[in-house]
């Protein structure tokens, strides 16, 4: 089976350097390992560079490296569990009424990839801030993700409105049910 890999994959596997018939397992991680050492760290060696470099400008690369814990938030990605507080908290409300608390069919994640195009929140802040305005023009919700807001129909019950916020949110383009 390794070598029915390896021969599928001869090309790449010796573009790497790394085109050999492993004999043991530690032949395989060798493999491996220097695979993804290729494909990672030297073929991308000149880009990695560049972006050195560029960090560099200013004196940013030293800044970086000295106070790594205050750019953390800006240059890496962690993954946050949204929450409604925290969805509330990022949306600018226009027009706002009282709603109802009752449940949807639709998750927090689909309300903020409908609104932004964004499936998790980024590492600093969402620009232009998300906006939530009540339009009456459409039965259905009608989201501008460069502008990040969420025209929502003002219906007559709740159970329209949930039904129409539901079936416009999960019908979208950028759904993904």
């Amino acid at each position: 089976l390794i070598y029915v890999f390896v021969e599928r994959h001869a090309s790449i596997l010796q573009t790497a350097g790394c085109l050999q018939f492993p004999v043991t397992v530690d032949d395989k991680l060798k493999i491996v390992k220097e695979f993804i050492d290729w494909y990672i760290i030297y073929r991308n060696h000149f880009s990695i560079q560049r972006f050195k470099d560029g960090l560099s400008t200013l004196n940013f690369q030293n800044a970086l490296e000295q106070h790594a814990s205050v750019f953390r938030p800006f240059m890496c990605v962690r993954v946050e569990q949204l929450t409604s507080k925290i969805l509330e908290e990022i949306f600018e409300v226009q027009l706002s009424e009282k709603g109802s608390k009752q449940k949807t069919g639709l998750s927090l994640q689909d309300i903020l990839m409908f609104a932004t195009g964004l499936n998790t929140l980024p590492p600093s802040s969402i620009l232009p801030p998300p906006k939530l305005i009540f339009q009456a023009t459409s039965r259905f919700p009608v989201s501008s993700t460069c502008p990040n807001t969420i025209k929502i129909p003002m219906s007559k019950t709740y159970h329209q409105f949930k039904e129409d916020m539901d079936f416009g949110i999960q019908n979208s383009p950028g759904s993904h049910e």
